[in-house]
């Protein structure tokens, strides 16, 4: 391996790390996940705060598990680094006998090595091969699904993967290009997209071509198919007290990482009832006020954290708060008395939510904030 490739600045490392330290600092050895590992940044700086802590570093990246192995090289015998994507983590936790663990870090997008290095195929400014694959080992290119898809299928893509407005227009140019000549590298394709796109629209909103970039990449890479599997088994594998943050870059991966903690922070029971039954209380609290972003000291130090949306979240008991007998009485007789008219007055209701706070929330609002 040679000098490592690239700069990396991780993002928001001092909030992650803050989230992350109760989960962490707990009582005997504990076990966080990088599932994004990438230049590991956020992993160096994990291992050096918490010395009772091991690190399992997931990156499907060859490139970037070689640099990372280098640079971890003093922890060696607190990390394990596993080529996968994050969608494969409860078969990684099963063959290294982990149960479960106490800290999960999703940075998603693309690395630094990657987006830095004009022979992988990310950036729109360099001209370069079509690739755009995180692992160069396996998988289809960009090339392959410029080159190949049919004009509804590509304009699909651009659409819904790079919420562009002009995707049949785009999808119409490429298909012409290729009649003509098979389209290889970055620079002919950011030039096809920029001639479709009308010049008004491409005075505003940055490069014409980066929602199409966007877009092949995570086409590509079945960014957010392996996104939507991946969280719902991160929260699984989080012991009580454990704790999840994601960084998204994009608005589709925060909605993706928005609806999965809302799923688990919501009551599963029947709406109407004042109190949770056994086993379907929320099973995590939100940690963030909504999505958090950067300041501006670092987005000015890291231009590319202007565009994250931090989430974060921790795994709680769902029956450690239940409501007490007495509150348990005061529902029944609430009850017996909606059905049997005992104690209403004409033209009373009873709201059966009416009850003390429980102390939990679905109002993405709520958290333990900065």
């Amino acid at each position: 391996m040679g000098e490592l490739r690239g700069t990396h600045v991780p993002v928001l490392l001092e909030r992650c790390l803050e989230l992350l330290a109760p989960a962490l600092d707990r009582p005997g050895s504990t076990v966080h996940v990088d599932a994004t590992l990438g230049l590991a940044g956020h992993a160096e700086a994990v291992l050096e705060a918490h010395p009772r802590t091991t690190l399992i570093g997931l990156d499907r990246d060859t490139e970037a598990l070689a640099h990372a192995r280098a640079r971890l090289a003093r922890f060696v015998d607190r990390v394990h680094l596993v080529h996968a994507v994050y969608d494969e983590l409860p078969e990684v936790l099963d063959r290294l006998g982990v149960p479960a663990v106490d800290g999960i870090l999703f940075d998603l997008g693309v690395s630094s090595l990657q987006l830095d290095e004009p022979d992988r195929g990310f950036a729109y400014a360099r001209d370069a091969p079509l690739d755009m694959r995180m692992d160069q080992t396996r998988g289809t290119t960009a090339e392959e699904v410029v080159n190949t898809y049919s004009h509804p299928d590509l304009a699909r893509v651009l659409r819904t993967y790079g919420e562009e407005r002009f995707a049949g227009r785009i999808a119409s140019a490429i298909l012409r290009e290729r009649e003509r000549s098979r389209i290889t590298s970055t620079a002919r394709l950011a030039e096809l997209v920029e001639g479709a796109i009308p010049a008004p629209a491409r005075r505003t909103g940055g490069h014409p071509a980066k929602r199409t970039f966007q877009a092949l990449r995570i086409e590509v890479n079945r960014e957010l198919a392996a996104l939507e599997t991946a969280l719902p088994a991160a929260l699984d594998a989080l012991t009580v007290g454990g704790r999840m943050v994601v960084l998204s870059y994009q608005s589709l991966e925060d909605r993706l990482t928005k609806a999965a903690l809302a799923e688990r922070t919501r009551r599963q029971g029947p709406v109407d009832l004042p109190v949770e039954l056994p086993g379907t209380g929320p099973t995590f609290r939100l940690l963030s006020r909504g999505a958090e972003l950067a300041g501006e000291t670092e987005v000015t130090a890291n231009p590319r954290a202007a565009s994250v949306r931090l989430r974060a979240a921790e795994r709680i008991d769902p029956d450690a708060e239940r409501p007490s007998g007495a509150e348990r009485e005061r529902y029944r007789r609430r009850v017996r008395a909606m059905h049997q008219g005992v104690g209403l007055s004409k033209g009373s209701t009873v709201d059966p939510r009416a009850t003390p706070d429980d102390g939990t929330t679905t109002d993405e609002e709520e958290g333990e904030g900065s």
